[in-house]
This record gives C-alpha cells, sequence and structure tokens, in this order.
C-alpha cells in the first residue's frame, strides 16, 4: 500500500520530508510536487532504483529520465563541461521549469540517460521538491509519476489513481502550479535546440542565449524525455480542433453525437442539450489550459466519455507548449 503524506507546499515538514528521503536513501519510490507536474523519484545515483522507475510507470527504458537537484553543487556530480551559455540560463532560469541537456558523468546511473552521453537535468522550483533533494542528499530522478501514456498529474489524488500499490510513498503538496512539464533545451551541439517546448518558452531562452533551433531528428529528440511515445492520453479517443480551423465548433460536437459519448474541452460556451454531452469551459489563455487540461482529460474518462473534443488555442508562447502536448493527446487532429 502505498503511503500518502500531506505537506504544507511553502513550509515542508521535516518529518515528512525526511520519511521521504529515507526511502530514497534505501533504493526505494517517492512521488512529489513539484512546480510544473508531480515526479516520481528516485536516487539517480542508484541503477537499481533508477530501474524500479521504469517497473512502476511500464516506461520503455529507451525513454530518459530528468534528474532533479537542488543546488548548483549537485549539478556537478551529474554533468560536465558546462558552456557559458548554460551557466547564463541556470542563472537566469533556475529553480524554474527548464530541463537542460549536458554532457553526462559516468556516475549518474546509466538507466537515467537510456545509454545516451548526455543527461537531463533541471532544478525545480518548488520548495517541497527542494528541501525532499536536499534532505535526500543525493539527486533525484524523477519522470512525471503516472503510468506511461497516460496524462501527466497534476495533483496526488491523480498518482494515487496511477500507482498505488507499486510506490511507497506520495508527497502531497496540492495541485501544481504550471500544470506541464518543462522546456527541454538541448546544449550539447553547437547551437542550443528546443528538445520539447514547455513553460520557459523559445523568446525568452533567445534573449539569454541568442540563436536556438528546433529537434529536427529523431536522433536529437532522443536525447529528451517525453518525446518519442503517444503520450498524455486518456482512456478516451480524442480529437483536436487546431486553433484557427474553419469548422464550427459547436456543428463538430453534434455530428459525433449520433455515434458517441462526447466530453468536450475548450474555451466556447456550446449550446448542446444532450445527456451525452458534457463540456469543461477554460478561457483562451495557455496559463488555464496548462493548469487544467491534464485534470480535465483525466475527468472526462471519469465521467464516462468515448471522444473527447479539444479546441486548441494559440500556438505561441506558452501556448506552443500546451498545443504540444495536445498533440501528443490526440488520436486525430482537425486543422482546417
Amino acid at each position: 500500500m502505498t503511503k500518502v503524506i500531506q505537506v504544507n507546499p511553502d513550509h515542508p515538514e521535516v518529518q515528512a520530508i525526511e520519511q521521504a528521503a529515507a526511502i530514497i536513501g534505501q533504493g526505494g519510490l517517492v512521488a512529489f510536487p513539484t512546480e510544473t507536474v508531480y515526479g516520481l523519484g528516485a536516487d539517480a545515483m542508484n541503477e537499481p532504483a533508477v530501474r524500479r522507475i521504469f517497473e512502476a510507470k511500464g516506461r520503455p527504458t529507451d525513454n530518459p529520465l530528468i534528474i532533479h537537484i537542488s543546488n548548483r553543487e549537485m549539478l556537478d556530480l551529474v554533468a560536465a563541461d558546462l558552456s557559458d551559455q548554460a551557466e547564463a540560463l541556470i542563472d537566469r532560469y533556475w529553480p524554474g521549469p527548464l530541463t537542460l541537456v549536458l554532457k553526462r558523468r559516468t556516475a549518474v546511473a546509466s538507466s537515467v540517460s537510456a545509454g545516451l552521453p548526455t543527461v537531463a537535468v533541471r532544478m525545480p522550483g518548488n520548495p517541497i521538491a527542494l528541501a525532499l533533494i536536499g534532505a535526500a542528499e543525493t539527486p533525484i530522478a524523477a519522470p512525471s509519476a503516472n503510468r506511461s501514456g497516460r496524462p501527466s498529474p497534476t495533483t496526488a489524488a491523480h498518482v494515487r489513481l496511477d500507482l498505488e500499490g507499486r510506490i511507497a510513498m506520495i508527497l502531497d503538496g496540492g495541485a501544481t502550479r504550471i500544470g506541464i512539464e518543462s522546456t527541454v533545451l538541448d546544449l550539447t551541439g553547437g547551437v542550443p535546440v528546443i528538445l520539447r517546448p514547455g513553460w520557459i518558452t523559445k523568446e525568452q531562452i533567445a534573449a539569454v542565449v541568442g540563436a536556438i533551433e528546433p529537434a529536427a531528428s529523431l536522433a536529437e529528440l532522443q536525447r529528451s524525455p517525453g518525446t518519442r511515445y503517444r503520450h498524455y492520453s486518456p482512456r478516451a479517443r480524442v480529437l483536436l480542433i487546431e486553433h484557427g480551423a474553419t469548422a464550427s465548433v459547436e456543428q463538430i460536437c453534434k455530428e459525433h453525437l449520433k455515434t458517441a459519448t462526447v466530453g468536450f474541452i475548450g474555451h466556447t460556451p456550446l449550446a448542446i442539450d444532450d445527456a451525452r454531452f458534457q463540456a469543461m469551459i477554460l478561457q483562451a489563455k495557455a496559463a488555464d489550459y496548462a493548469s487544467k487540461i491534464y485534470s480535465a482529460l483525466r475527468e472526462m474518462d471519469e465521467r464516462g466519455a468515448s471522444l473527447i473534443i479539444i479546441e486548441g488555442i494559440l500556438d505561441a508562447g506558452e501556448g506552443a507548449a500546451v498545443m504540444d502536448r495536445l498533440r501528443r493527446a490526440a488520436s486525430e487532429t482537425l486543422r482546417e
């Protein structure tokens, strides 16, 4: 049985943190909140412990993990040969939702990097996460704390639903602040490459380091967690309506109600009176979508929707990260 401990998100209780840190020290698994989503943590320097993450999640072993650290000194344990660009980004955006892909030190458990010579690292902007890493006195490898392929967890209840009995403890710090995963930036080549968009935008990164590029090949994407497989998906089929599509959102929903129980997540209020239709109306802002979309997908599953229709938002700024996640969750996308 998985133990759940409620923790003050601003001032984590020492006893709870010490219990969780002891589990990490013994090679066990602990789920904990970050500012993005809940992570499933293990000692990043302990190979058997890291393998337990893959087992608990059902995660493909060729999908690398992100290492979380609590101070600058800890970074030197896992990464080598940091560039001036890396140092500048660390000064500007850590702690925060920016993951840097760097040259890996050999002391890191090999499974963390899926056999690659690189390692993905970030310093989370969450007091509970930082306290746990500090108390454990080791870098913590932590992908999202959900079953592989499912919507990422933004509450402890989501973690428990997916991983009850598979992990030792969940630190419940309430709902996460941002709600989608970190930006992943590769700094191992000549020009920085965004492997996964996130809450730190390409414009913010470019303001610090100059020119950046999107990932251009599968080989580049392999260096990032969460890019090679379908992710963030509920049990129901998902139809994504891209921003700017000319078809009427209401008409699309009505058409699909002929053959499916429809759940709608979007920002357009719809006048549909049908027992087989349920709607969750969000603000047409990236922040509102990011904080609510994973919970909304899970809730529509619980309500019994066989098809979830999602109305997209503008693919710009923070919206690019939201749309990246929605496209990965979608079974089908309607663009025009």
